[in-house]
């Protein structure tokens, strides 16, 4: 599939009650999760995007509600001396989600034929095969039996001025920022480029690519979340699962008829 992310520089508006939509959505994410755990699925949810899109913001309002034990948010900066002498996907198999588990990457293995492609980190070779390459790791994923979540979160080159000024000047937010951002603006259209040849190479039946229209932050973690939980749910059985007969009479034992019909 070929994604023209002009298409999603509209700042749609959360629609509705914000803070309502977010709380029900919210509350589906936390079943999803139960459903993971009770049912032994894994999962991957991938984040791609500008910097200052708003990746972290979607990230935390997502696991809000989740059992911190079951979850893990890996954030992908570059590679260490060590990791570089190996194949680059070599530090990201350790990360991938054991059974029960959702594994939250804010950035990725995309790196390869992003940033490292962009920036000259990888040869030409190197980020050509990493197309292919990429695609067979996320299948080997998906043949263990992980669902697979990708999103690319866009804004405007207006937009992100905007928030990037803003991280200067409160002082609270200026850790969220440092050179490589002004570098990486400074190069949008080479981007624009690689990223194109991103969702037209690696947009999978198993992986597809979701573009998400960043402009708006509250309209994009709506829309970030609804497709993670549709993605979720559309894997794993969201049936509740039956008490197990020796805890149900255990619990009437201990609490008689205060344990209602189950």
């Amino acid at each position: 599939m070929t994604i023209d992310l002009s298409d999603y520089e509209k700042g749609v508006a959360a629609p509705g009650d914000y803070d309502a939509a977010l709380a029900d959505i919210q509350k589906r994410l936390a079943r999803i999760q139960s459903a993971f755990i009770v049912r032994g699925g894994k999962a991957i949810v991938l984040f791609e995007g500008w910097d200052a899109a708003g990746k972290g913001g979607i990230i935390k309002r997502m696991t809000a509600d989740w059992d911190p034990r079951y979850f893990h948010v890996w954030p992908i900066a570059a590679p260490t001396p060590e990791e570089k002498q190996r194949h680059f996907l070599w530090r990201f198999w350790n990360k991938l989600p054991a059974n029960r588990q959702i594994a939250v990457f804010d950035r990725s293995w995309y790196g390869r034929v992003l940033v490292e492609r962009v920036e000259g980190f990888a040869t030409r070779a190197e980020w050509k095969r990493g197309f292919d390459e990429i695609n067979a790791f996320e299948q080997q994923q998906h043949d263990a039996g992980a669902t697979i979540v990708k999103l690319f979160v866009h804004v405007t080159q207006e937009e992100q001025d905007r928030r990037l000024i803003e991280r200067i000047e409160n002082p609270w937010k200026r850790w969220k920022t440092g050179a490589e951002d002004y570098r990486n603006r400074a190069r949008r259209d080479d981007y624009l480029k690689a990223m194109d040849a991103m969702f037209r190479k690696t947009d999978t039946q198993v992986a597809p690519w979701q573009a998400i229209d960043g402009n708006s932050k509250k309209g994009a973690r709506i829309a970030a979340l609804t497709y993670i939980a549709d993605r979720l749910e559309a894997a794993v059985s969201m049936k509740p699962p039956s008490v197990d007969p020796e805890v149900l009479r255990l619990a009437q034992e201990v609490y008689g008829d205060r344990i209602g019909k189950v």
